[in-house]
């Protein structure tokens, strides 16, 4: 048992003691991670060097991409490290730092889908007043608005975890997750975090029947098109938004709201890959890569790069 005064470091989640099994978990999740770099960051050039796309519903999906490489790199690198090294060790503050970061960058990912619900529902709703509406400024000040109460978010849960009082150094989870982190509290119930949570399921609820009514009147609206071509864009850009939303909000709900086991369990263990590492990987399949309009900007993107290496 130790103090929070005398813990300099956390032990993390070793996926195995065996030493052939960490360097295959090492090059697992070195596949893993950089699938979604590539993924996210050919959406984000292809957006950037395509002008046909600098449209709102291409300039949140960058949004999306930047968050999505921000949240994996927040605790990938680190795991991947210590398989390599065959260790378990981060230390204090790194583990502060990956807090921050990860519901930085995560709280921001949910809110920015909230958002592109909104965009999606002017779009086929008030397709008149889509510019108007969804214009510049207003796009900037809705991201902004995000990336801010990301920030915030993020500081909230680190400052409400961190001020516990710890009795052991050993997190059940390959990275600082805060549920974890409470676990070993010297105390039953730690009220700054649990306020921070409380805060930030009120938030998230009110987005959730937000997104739902939102979808609700772009199903109905959706349903009434007479062109069976239009329906299928619609349903093409409306369902792979609402598997992402779904998947993400009820896998983070159950991994933080779900009463934690004091072992390591791979309830807890799938969760947090489920709504940590698949979103930022799924992303660029269901958003863009299914996306006509981003294939032919991909495409020209490559063409123009051959092209400068042949020169």
């Amino acid at each position: 048992m130790a103090n929070e005064t005398s813990i300099s470091k956390f032990l993390l989640l070793e996926f195995s003691g065996i030493r052939e099994k960490q360097i295959l978990h090492f090059f697992l999740f070195l596949a893993l991670y950089l699938a979604t770099v590539t993924g996210n960051l050919l959406i984000i050039s292809a957006v950037a060097f395509d002008r046909h796309l600098h449209t709102p519903m291409y300039f949140f999906i960058v949004n999306l991409a930047i968050q999505d490489l921000g949240s994996i790199s927040a605790i990938i690198p680190k795991s991947m490290v210590n398989s390599l090294m065959n260790t378990r060790d981060i230390s204090y503050s790194g583990c502060i730092v990956q807090v921050f970061f990860f519901v930085f960058f995560v709280e921001s990912d949910y809110f920015l889908l909230t958002v592109m619900a909104y965009d999606r529902y002017v779009a086929i709703c008030n397709p008149l007043k889509y510019e108007m509406l969804m214009n510049r400024q207003a796009c900037i000040q809705m991201a902004a608005t995000v990336w801010i109460i990301g920030v915030l978010s993020g500081a909230l849960h680190t400052s409400g975890t961190f001020t516990a009082t710890f009795c052991s150094n050993v997190v059940n989870q390959f990275y600082c997750e805060i549920p974890q982190l409470l676990k070993n509290s010297c105390s039953n119930s730690n009220l700054s975090e649990v306020g921070a949570v409380t805060f930030s399921v009120i938030m998230e609820f009110g987005c959730f029947v937000f997104t739902i009514v939102t979808y609700v009147l772009i199903f109905s609206a959706v349903l009434r098109m007479p062109s069976i071509q239009g329906k299928q864009k619609a349903f093409s850009t409306c369902l792979p938004h609402l598997i992402v939303f779904f998947t993400f909000i009820f896998s983070a709900w159950c991994a933080y709201l779900i009463p934690q086991s004091k072992t390591p369990s791979d309830l807890d263990l799938a969760l947090a890959v489920l709504y940590s590492l698949v979103p930022p990987l799924m992303n660029p399949i269901i958003y863009s890569m299914r996306n006509k309009d981003i294939k032919v900007a991909l495409s020209k993107l490559f063409i123009r790069l051959f092209r400068e290496i042949n020169i």
